[in-house]
């Protein structure tokens, strides 16, 4: 079994900012891809920002330049520094990660339970 606990989201006004959080915990043999997605009402998830175990990061269009992500790969963390925040930005965040369990085993896609973040105008 694979964790993750989000923390962080919350109210903020537009230009604020707002830092989430992620924590994997569990069996866990090694970590891919660790990421941030969201959904607004009414809308599909869409990716926000990932990043490679290498350091290699991905933005959404609409965040670049505002949204910065970062990764601890000793703690299994992961970060998502979140600036100039407006109001399109307001949905449910969802943490997720790309893992193995074991050294030959498969590897699947495990999600957060989420944590709002509503920015009001």
């Amino acid at each position: 079994q694979v964790q993750l606990v989000e923390s962080g989201g919350g109210l903020v006004q537009a230009g604020g900012s707002l830092r989430l959080s992620c924590v994997a915990s569990g069996s866990i043999f090694s970590i891919d891809v660790m990421g941030w997605y969201r959904q607004a009402p009414g809308k599909e998830r869409e990716l926000v920002a990932s990043i490679t175990g290498g350091g290699r990061k991905n933005y959404a269009d609409s965040v670049k330049g505002r949204f910065t992500i970062s990764r601890d790969n000793a703690k299994n963390t992961i970060d998502l520094q979140m600036n100039s925040l407006k109001p399109e930005d307001t949905a449910v965040y969802y943490c997720n990660l790309e893992a193995k369990q074991g050294r030959y085993s498969p590897t699947f896609r495990y999600w957060g339970q989420g944590t709002q973040v509503t920015v009001s105008s």
